[in-house]
């Protein structure tokens, strides 16, 4: 390979991970057991395809609405629990939210210091990204 990536610095290990998954499934049976409900979401899957789409669409429609979009913060979410929801009614839901910062003027020549080390914030002119598959039942392990 020519030019091959960068290994990212947040990468965790399996085992890590594992230790996490495990975490989340053990709370989250432990709430279940006391309020009697049907087994939630623990894993929550896009395709490639997918995920390519929307940060496509994010940085195309977040540079036309003025913003330097760079990167995406991830909700947890519970649907409501009503028919129009069927199935997923009360189950987890993890959904995408575009972040950024408005581009800086170009006719601005100086810029405060506090406005540059401002943290990215959600994009609200953006729509979130949502309906992903879901790993239940049975619940995934990973």
């Amino acid at each position: 390979m020519k030019n091959p990536p960068a290994k990212p610095s947040q990468l965790i290990t399996k085992e890590f991970a594992r230790q996490l998954n495990v975490n989340y499934n053990n709370k989250k049976a432990s709430l279940r057991a006391l309020k009697d409900e049907k087994e939630d979401a623990n894993a929550i899957w896009y395709s490639l395809e997918e995920l390519e789409n929307y940060i496509h669409y994010i940085k195309t429609n977040g540079a036309n609405d003025g913003y330097n979009v760079d990167g995406i913060r991830f909700y947890f979410g519970v649907y409501p629990d009503d028919e129009v929801h069927g199935e997923k009614a009360g189950l987890t839901t993890l959904f995408l939210v575009p972040t950024g910062k408005k581009a800086a003027n170009n006719n601005t020549k100086v810029q405060s210091f506090s406005l540059m080390q401002e943290a990215s914030s959600d994009i609200d002119s953006l729509d979130p990204m949502n309906y992903g598959n879901i790993g239940r039942p049975p619940s995934l392990i990973y």
